[in-house]
């Protein structure tokens, strides 16, 4: 199973496509989008959305897993966070893909067995269970790394309890 793993934002977006062979987890790419601060909010918004609409294209995930968006102190940071989900989550739908939405500490609870790690624990994960020669240089390519993982698992056992490509938020 390939699945695609976003960390939502609107002026750096993460994305990473996993897969797994013989029980390993392998990070096929992964990256980070970026947009200008100084271009209009919908512009941005329609360029990651092709951004990720051509990563769909190219690597054909069949799962996408997103952070899910919590409350946060700053409305205005969340506001953006939201229209950036969204274009994500459209473009998951236009494709057919099954969705996986997890909070940050579910997801650092798979990914190193505490929920409330820090960025550096995170990374250090991502690194040894991706078995990468160095840690993501972006944090939110390494998150989207993680979030692909913690997606990878909840989508397996998804689909082993009969739950086939639908939405598992968590």
């Amino acid at each position: 199973m390939i699945v695609l793993g976003i960390d939502p934002g609107l002026e750096r977006l993460g994305w990473a496509v996993t897969t797994e062979e013989r029980g390993t987890p392998r990070a096929m790419a992964f990256g980070c989008f970026l947009t200008q601060r100084t271009a209009a909010v919908e512009e941005r918004l329609a360029l990651l959305q092709e951004h990720v609409r051509s990563v769909i294209a190219l690597h054909r995930p069949e799962v996408m897993a997103v952070e899910k968006l919590l409350f946060q102190k700053n409305v205005k940071t969340a506001i953006v966070v939201a229209q950036a989900r969204g274009v994500v989550l459209a473009a998951a739908a236009e494709a057919g893909l099954g969705l996986v939405e997890q909070t940050p500490n579910a997801i650092k609870l798979a990914v190193t067995g505490y929920g409330a790690a820090d960025k550096k624990q995170v990374q250090r994960m991502v690194q040894v269970l991706y078995r990468l020669a160095e840690p993501p240089r972006s944090d939110d390519a390494a998150d989207a790394l993680a979030i692909a993982f913690a997606g990878h698992a909840a989508a397996t056992m998804l689909r082993r309890t009969g739950g086939g490509r639908g939405t598992l938020r968590a």
